[in-house]
């Protein structure tokens, strides 16, 4: 039988149009799907050290956050969302879709943040698909080429290295407020307080992206509520008022004042979260932007006043150090109504989430540690009942002097924690489950050994895909193209802690190497100071009476593989370096070698006047000439 089917012109050439322009593209899942004309724009907003019990909306006693809560109440809620307990490896998850033993990135400083360099992040998947790429904030992934942003796939970024503002590789003397920052690779000062500066760019940067018809993925990593502990003028005030009349009004003065800036912080964040929400509203973008809203660790704090019912807090292998919020919203993106998501999941999730969501095509197909939760949001599965996830990270090098092969910053499988349902085994000797002792309080492992077992042998397998590559450091390039001179600093000491603008100031006596890679052989140039050239102070001088004079009368230097010194000098010094004479008044000593192409470490001293070594230079500019 035929069937005669007439369609109006008007709508023939809809359809038409409409078959033009639209094209079939398989997700991850290999199962086809339509692709829009327009894609969804997509902002993650993720904040530094604020807890699970940082909002009203999850009970907090004393803080209001009404913004926050308003995209809480607008969005899917996980409230079994889990991330690393410290920051830098949670950041390397987010942008890879990798565990931090797979990604390089197993810690926050100590040359053990550095985000593998072949591996493609977030920021390349958004712009090989067209979308335009902004940071704004905190990175922490790499200071130097080629893991900065601007090497990670990111066209716009105004940020600042490593873990906080005030740190060792962060512009000297930024305090939060009117600070210098790092625009596409320069220096540049902004006016106004560190977390409005990175709201303002970021939606300056959305407004371009529109302007150009292009979709934007735009992260926003703020800096707060992460230590030092400054507030601005006005949320401090509001938090010291709120104390008065909440069920905290008792809490020692010397708490409460910390918590009073910690959560004016908080505060401060979610004003700028009800301007970016406005801004998405009254630019008629709210509809088809993805809005996610995160933070990176537990809470520096919860354990002092308010925990939301955990145990643990930052660095901590409880639920208190890495079970944080996670919230979704697309108005357009046919999700399910918001409500809350119970099953495991994990910061690794998101990225193969938003491939799905977005309808990336991936160049390189990524085994991902995370999975799709794509159809979860909108309604059509579940988190995987029986799934099990590992967290494993390196400890801070506490007390070490010098680098050592077995130090804490080397990542171990016996360290690790196991979720699985409600259960928790911590460095497979602890045991807890969730649904009858939320706290954490009663080890039960022996109750359970099978259990434990069962967790265990996920763990060994887990392990034996990584454990050839877990702790192998990545190298920082010098004399490339990209960033010649640059600027090494004490951060990034293979397995030695000096990361604080502090530590500079009362001269922490630490020895460390950097690992590098040379990446064109010739000439280099290898400048060694005390104090970061902003400041131009003498090495042997301290900055005021709250900081230390050293007592430096020579400068050494050496680079593995590189033969300079007499005889005489290596009898003398014990080693193979370069050795100079410092003069009152020098502000650096500057060293000048022949260096061959490829893989080396670099060694500087400040030694006393008799011959022993003070610190390393916490600051070396390397130029090739």
């Amino acid at each position: 039988m035929k069937i005669n089917l007439r369609i109006p012109h008007c709508y023939l050439f809809i359809v038409v149009l409409f078959m033009a322009q639209g094209n079939m593209v398989f997700s991850r899942n290999n199962q086809p799907t339509t692709k829009s004309e327009k894609r969804p724009n997509v902002i993650i907003v993720m904040t530094d050290d604020q807890g699970y019990g940082e909002l009203s909306f999850h009970g907090n006693p004393v803080l209001k956050t009404p913004y926050l809560d308003q995209l809480a109440k607008q969005s899917l809620r996980f409230t079994n969302f889990h991330v690393a307990p410290m920051c830098a490896p949670t950041r390397g998850q987010l942008m890879t879709g990798l565990d931090a033993a797979r990604n390089g990135t197993i810690n926050v400083s100590s040359g053990r943040e550095l985000l593998n360099p072949e591996l493609s992040t977030m920021a390349n998947y958004f712009g090989d698909n067209g979308y335009q790429t902004g940071i704004f904030g905190k990175w922490h992934l790499g200071p130097n080429y080629p893991y900065r942003p601007q090497d990670r796939g990111f066209t716009e970024s105004v940020w600042f290295p490593s873990s906080h503002i005030g740190a060792v590789s962060d512009y000297w003397g930024n305090d939060y407020f009117d600070d210098t920052y790092i625009h596409n690779g320069v220096l540049e000062a902004y006016k106004g307080y560190c977390t409005d500066v990175f709201f303002e760019e970021a939606m300056s940067f959305m407004k371009k992206a529109v302007a150009n018809e292009k979709p934007f993925f735009t992260y926003i990593p703020t800096n707060t509520p992460h230590g030092p502990l400054i507030s601005k003028e006005e949320d401090a005030k509001a938090l010291a008022k709120a104390f008065e009349t909440s069920p905290l009004v008792n809490l020692d003065q010397k708490t409460k004042d910390r918590l009073i800036q910690y959560l004016g912080m908080v505060r401060n964040i979610d004003t700028n979260m009800g301007r970016l929400l406005e801004f998405l509203k009254v630019n008629d973008l709210e509809k088809n932007t993805i809005v996610i809203f995160m933070t990176d660790n537990g809470s520096t704090h919860g354990p002092l006043y308010y925990n939301a019912g955990m145990r643990g807090m930052k660095t901590q292998l409880w639920d208190g150090g890495h079970r944080v919020p996670l919230f979704v919203r697309w108005p357009m993106g046919q999700l399910s109504k918001p409500k809350e998501i119970s099953g495991l999941t994990q910061a690794q999730d998101i990225l193969p989430t938003l491939i799905d969501f977005c309808q990336l095509e991936v160049k390189v197909p990524t085994d991902f540690d995370g999975i799709s939760l794509a159809t979860i949001l909108r309604g059509e599965d579940i988190v995987p009942e029986d799934r099990m996830l590992v967290i494993n990270y390196s400890r801070m090098p506490s007390g070490f002097n010098y680098p050592s092969p077995y130090g804490q910053s080397i990542m171990k499988k016996d360290e690790a924690g196991v979720l699985w349902k409600a259960w928790r085994l911590l460095e497979s000797r602890e045991l807890y489950n969730l649904d009858a002792d939320p706290k954490q309080q009663t080890n039960i492992i022996s109750q359970y050994p099978e259990v434990a077992q069962k967790m265990q042998n996920h763990l060994d397998s887990w392990w034996d895909g990584v454990k050839e590559d877990v702790n192998k450091p990545n190298r920082i390039i010098i004399g490339n193209e990209q960033e010649n001179p640059q600027m090494l600093t004490a951060c990034d000491w293979l397995d030695v802690f000096v990361d604080q603008q502090g530590q500079i100031r009362r001269g922490i006596r630490k020895t460390g190497y950097w690992l590098l890679e040379v990446d064109q052989a010739g000439e280099y140039e290898f400048e060694l100071r005390r104090w970061p050239k902003e400041i131009d102070v003498p090495l042997m001088d301290s900055l005021s009476e709250k900081s230390t004079a050293l007592p430096i009368t020579s400068a050494s230097v050496y680079v593995n593989g590189v033969n300079h010194r007499t005889i005489a000098e290596k009898e003398a010094y014990g080693f193979e370096g370069l050795v100079k004479q410092v003069e009152e008044g020098d502000t650096s000593v500057t060293f000048t070698m022949d260096l061959k192409a490829g893989p080396t470490a670099l060694h500087t001293w400040f030694n006393d006047k008799q011959n022993q070594a003070i610190c390393s230079a916490y600051y070396v500019y390397v130029r090739r000439k």
